[in-house]
């Protein structure tokens, strides 16, 4: 299982992950909020400007300081890694 890098040394499962968005719209502001009221928030910016919104199918929530167009090329070469092994 290879993992994706979402920036300052965190990493998450990409079978895990549902979509990867832009956090500028007002349905993904809100997404975030309630998910920071339940708890399921995890904040990997490090204090940066969040510029992707990670959503997971276990519910959590991920913030990320790298834009959706970088961590998606990174999703892209992660798979590309496990097809060649395949």
């Amino acid at each position: 299982m290879k993992l994706l890098g979402i920036g300052f040394g965190n990493y998450v499962s990409p079978e895990h992950l549902i979509s990867i968005v832009s956090p500028d719209s007002a349905p993904i502001k809100r997404l975030v909020q309630e998910v920071r009221e339940k708890g399921l928030l995890i904040d990997a910016s490090f204090g940066r400007s969040t510029r992707s919104v990670l959503i997971a199918d276990s519910g959590n929530v991920i913030l990320s300081a790298l834009t959706p167009e970088v961590l998606a090329s990174r999703l892209e070469e992660t798979i590309e890694e496990e097809k060649e092994k395949a």
